[in-house]
Order: C-alpha cells, then structure tokens, then sequence
C-alpha cells in the first residue's frame, strides 16, 4: 500500500500529544529521526509500536488526515525486521496538530504486545 489517501497514524506518548498541542506540531520522535517523521499504515502500526514501545500503557494512535498535510509523505523501508517488501510512510516536513483527526489510546495486551488497528477512517 502506497496510497495517502486513508487515514495514516503517529505514536506518540500522552506527555509528546500535550507538547504538541501546545507548540502546533507534533516532534520526531527523537532526535536520531533524520528529516522527516514516522508515520504508518493502520495495518502495520504494531510493528513500530513493539519495537518501540513494548509494553508502555501511555501510547497514542494519533489519526493523521492525509490531506490536511502539506508536507511530502515518501512511502520508504523500515527496518531489516520488517516483513519484506513493507512500506512505511514518512512525512518529510512538519506534522501539524490541525491535521491530526483524533488522538486514541493505543494499549497493549496483557502480554504487553501492540496489534494491528483497524483501518477506522
């Protein structure tokens, strides 16, 4: 999938969704993020989310509105770990809290392990 035209979603914790309401924007995740933000497919936001934040109880699926963007989303690899031939969507520019449609909890099992999300437009 390379389209742009559903609803894509960023992780975040609560504590980066409230600094983010108040600058405008949402951040990259980290500092290490070179030029552009992370950002998935409803089908494969558990991949991100396990390596990531396996476990935390304070994660949030932000839903991103394709459209309300007005940077550049490249459809790039992730990682080596990734199931083959995946494509992940990264926004090369800023994220604004204006494209962000809702902001769920995003938990995970008892195991501590993230699913997959519906794809909830």
């Amino acid at each position: 999938m390379t389209s742009t035209t559903g609803p894509l979603l960023h992780l975040c914790t609560e504590a980066d969704w409230s600094r983010a309401q108040a600058l405008g924007h949402v951040d990259a995740l980290s500092p290490a993020d070179v030029g552009f933000i992370h950002l998935s497919a409803p089908y494969q936001v558990h991949l991100p989310a396990n390596r990531l934040f396996a476990g935390r109880t304070d994660l949030l699926a932000l839903r991103v509105d394709p459209a309300l963007l007005t940077a550049e989303i490249r459809w790039e690899p992730g990682v080596p770990t990734d199931p083959e031939s995946m494509l992940f969507p990264h926004l090369y520019g800023e994220l604004p809290v204006a494209a962000i449609v809702a902001a769920e909890p995003y938990l995970p099992d008892s195991e501590g392990t993230f699913a997959p999300l519906p794809d909830a437009g």
